[in-house]
């Protein structure tokens, strides 16, 4: 039993996982101070909404859910990619994309919400595999493709959605033409089912789009943790070189990876637009969703089912932020995030101290035994492979 306690604690999970929550108490002390500096008398007010605001009523807590569901989506988004030895940047685009083709599917050709869901799918994927190809043909670096391509679907999908009047709310009676038309008058069909949901928790955010986001994040998980192909995608994020000598095909595993990776960004902005609440707007600017998935990944450590939890807690504290006004603004809860986001980037150096902690004293010998064991077993799975 202390064995298995000792292997635990010098895991490389435990570590990740604590250096998370470091990460999140240093942030939430940096956020303490700054409410101090801006509003003394009501510092301990704000931080106790941060804390608390999302358990406060069903409401509260449903309106957590209904954000966290297109967040886990991106930042599983980014963390595939990430294992993967990819930067999927490109989130943003990919998220808008899907959410064009999920919203043109169900208004353009009334057809229903689940359709819709799997247009988003294939938009994200198209979007996500374009960078892939660019990278595994002409080894273009994938940041910079990706950002071009955020632009690239933001200012696509803007155009066309301004020439498909059927997609704009005023077709169908609305005042304000710079939003596409609300499902629930357009096609009621088209949004995803709340499944009695919104009655139990007295809200009209409540869908059972989280109840997705948490089965494709387990579905990841699987992929990445028991399947061969999860394995070759891992192998050739940790060393690419080494995969192709083992017989891993390199270029084929980029594209698919970057396919999967915008997939999962589309099926986000398909969650997010069809759960009949918001509206797409004609903007210039990115949607932050698929900017928000880099650090819900870094949060996760990259993790599938990690990324469940550091969505859910980034919505949490935004739900919390939107409770501090009007004695502060909202801001300040996007510096407390960015505080926190700093902190997970260093999430390597941290895991390091805290596995050097944990590690038993005169325990070099045993610890350079532990791991040629380990380096022999990932030989040995290799040679499986």
């Amino acid at each position: 039993m202390k064995t298995k306690l000792q292997h635990f604690l010098r895991s490389a999970g435990f570590a990740s996982c604590l250096a998370s929550i470091a990460s999140i108490l240093v942030g939430l002390l940096v956020g303490l101070i700054l409410l101090f500096a801006f509003n003394a008398p009501f510092a301990m007010h704000g931080f106790r909404q941060i804390l608390t605001a999302g358990l406060a009523s069903l409401d509260k807590l449903a309106k957590v859910l209904y954000q966290s569901a297109p967040l886990i989506m991106t930042g599983l988004s980014v963390g595939f990619a990430f294992k993967t030895g990819l930067f999927n940047i490109g989130a943003s685009g990919q998220y808008t994309v899907g959410a064009f083709c999920a919203l043109v599917t169900v208004i353009q050709f009334q057809l229903p919400w689940y359709l819709g869901l799997l247009a988003a799918m294939v938009g994200g994927a198209i979007w996500g595999a374009i960078p892939g190809l660019f990278k595994a043909r002409f080894n273009v670096n994938e940041v910079i493709t990706s950002i071009m391509f955020n632009w690239i679907g933001l200012f696509a999908v803007n155009l066309s959605l301004n020439n498909m009047p059927m997609m704009l709310a005023n077709y169908w009676g609305a005042i304000n033409k710079d939003r596409t038309a609300a499902l629930a008058q357009a096609n009621p069909g088209g949004m995803i089912p709340k499944a009695g949901l919104d009655e139990l928790m007295h809200s009209n955010y409540m869908n059972i789009s989280i109840f997705i986001a948490v089965a494709i994040a387990i579905l990841c998980w699987v992929i990445l943790s028991k399947t061969t192909f999860g394995y070759e995608l891992k192998a050739c994020g940790y060393n690419r070189n080494a995969s192709i000598y083992a017989g891993i095909n390199a270029r084929r595993n980029i594209v698919l990876s970057m396919v999967i990776a915008g997939a999962l960004s589309g099926i986000g902005g398909g969650i997010y637009y069809l759960s009949g609440t918001a509206q797409y707007t004609l903007v210039k600017t990115l949607l932050p969703m698929g900017f928000n998935g880099i650090p819900t990944a870094l949060l996760a450590s990259s993790h599938p089912l990690g990324t469940i939890f550091s969505a859910l807690f980034i919505s949490y504290i935004q739900v919390g932020g939107d409770a501090m006004q009007p004695e502060f603004v909202k801001e300040i809860i996007d510096i407390i995030i960015a505080a926190i986001i700093y902190l997970a980037a260093f999430a390597l150096l941290m895991r390091s101290l805290i596995g050097k902690l944990f590690r038993p004293k005169g325990g070099g010998m045993a610890d350079k035994q532990e791991q040629a064991t380990q380096a022999k077993s990932i030989e040995q799975e290799a040679q499986n492979a």
